[in-house]
């Protein structure tokens, strides 16, 4: 239910910031928006000047006479704004039966056309600058001070690549790294799907280590790849009247080992704990410098009511920037993310990274959305800016139904000095609408398969 509710709010904030800016640029315009849509399909419910507050589809033979019906619409996967005298994807001809009116869209000079078929990507791109620029200002950055690897765990991927505790990781494929941070983001979005060369200091000596692309994993969010060091699993919550309170486990308490087993990470915590259902399990954990044992044991689920989360509790530096500063660093955030989405279309396109790990559809995006706003507000809004970018850079691509497929008919015809015939200006929408579909049902169908 969280992921559904998460879903709607992510989906109906980027829907709403998007249209409002071809709804906004179409009335500067002089251009009448006869509908703004939250949603497509059936109309659920909506309100204009002349009809007021209503339930269900309007009659269709209603004349707004120039007043927009704002709807909430069934299918919460999108929305649209239907601007008079535009052929989009409502397939709506009927306004070609009779002469252009001034307050069309096909009546419009190409400047102003131009710029009501981009304002919905602006609107996005801003939403991230604006977003990007509160987090730098009020949150600033936090840097954790070490590039040395904490514990490998046997077999790991992280095991199988080559390195072991105690790594000094100095470079990855030639750029220097001083923070953790530099480390994540020269594996996993530097060279995304490339071979790694990593110069490491191990026992006092310089050593590199040669990482096929195939053992280094498509990203770090669900299993980590490799830890810095001072990286613990800690307990969270935990849940009254469970088996991790009546065991006596306090939130904040570093799990060090389960029946023995020398703990890692969270994946290796759930397996242990789930693999001994209704079995008591012996918990080696750190409580304020204290080795404590105790004992617990988990549920017919294999849980024992305690949430997990892996903790950095080494050296870190806070950095904080200027109003100014804030911005320009908003703005070089958009930059590198916009990097990375072309870098991820280029190795979908040339077969080094399946489709499936760079696009996701409502069922990932719920997960995400979810993920991200139960660790807090500023994962949340950041997930939000993230979102909201690759959707600018997405629309604007030159295809058709997108903006940048209206942007691309708008330009030719203002080079050709007239309208292309409504004939090809269909095929082209409806040969677009119909791939998009097929996409939207591929992309929806490797969420499934994800589950």
């Amino acid at each position: 239910m969280s992921e559904i509710i998460y879903f709607i709010v992510t989906i109906a904030i980027l829907v709403f910031v998007h249209e409002f800016g071809h709804f906004a640029a179409a009335k500067l315009s002089g251009m009448r928006a006869d509908v703004f849509a939250i949603g497509f399909g059936y109309r659920l419910f909506g309100w204009n000047k002349l009809t007021g507050f209503s339930f269900g589809n309007l009659p269709k033979d209603f004349d707004g006479q120039g007043n927009t019906d704002y709807r909430l619409c069934a299918i919460p996967l999108g929305g649209y704004v239907k601007i008079a005298g535009m052929v989009d994807e409502s397939m709506d001809t009927n306004f070609t039966e009779s002469e252009p009116q001034p307050w069309e869209f096909r009546s419009k000079p190409v400047l102003s056309k131009v710029f009501v078929i981009t304002a919905g990507v602006l609107m996005n791109l801003l939403l991230a600058f604006v977003i990007f620029w509160g987090l730098n200002f009020y949150q600033g950055k936090e840097h954790i001070k070490t590039t040395t690897i904490g514990e490998v765990e046997p077999g790991s991927k992280a095991d199988s690549a080559g390195f072991v505790t105690g790594d000094k990781i100095l470079a990855v494929n030639g750029k220097n790294v001083n923070a953790w941070e530099d480390v994540r983001s020269a594996i996993f979005i530097d060279n995304n799907s490339k071979d790694l060369k990593v110069d490491i200091l191990r026992n006092g000596e310089k050593t590199t280590l040669d990482i096929p692309k195939g053992k280094v994993p498509k990203d770090d969010v669900e299993t980590p790849f490799i830890l810095a060091e001072q990286t613990h699993v800690v307990m969270g919550q935990v849940m009254p009247n469970s088996a991790a309170e009546k065991g006596g486990v306090k939130s904040g308490d570093i799990l060090l080992a389960i029946d023995g087993n020398k703990i890692y990470s969270s994946s290796q915590t759930i397996k242990l704990i789930s693999s001994s259902k209704e079995k008591e399990i012996n918990l080696t954990l750190l409580r304020d410098k204290d080795t404590v044992s105790l004992t617990a044991t988990p549920n017919k689920e294999g849980k024992i009511g305690v949430a997990l989360s892996l903790a950095y509790l080494g050296p870190v530096e806070n950095v904080s920037y200027g109003f100014f500063e804030s911005m320009t660093r908003s703005v070089s955030d958009i930059g590198r993310v916009t990097g990375l989405t072309f870098t991820m279309l280029k190795n979908v396109i040339s077969g080094n990274m399946e489709f499936k790990q760079a696009f996701g559809g409502p069922i990932k995006i719920a997960q995400m959305a979810a993920r991200s706003a139960d660790s807090g507000w500023v994962n949340f809004l950041f997930f939000l800016a993230m979102l909201s970018l690759s959707l600018a850079i997405i629309n604007i691509l030159p295809f058709p139904v997108l903006d940048g497929g209206h942007l691309v008919i708008i330009l030719i015809e203002g080079a050709m000095r007239r309208e292309l015939s409504l004939k090809v200006k269909m095929y082209i929408q409806t040969t677009g609408f119909w791939i998009l579909m097929l996409l939207m049902a591929f992309v929806l169908y490797n969420d499934i398969l994800s589950l």
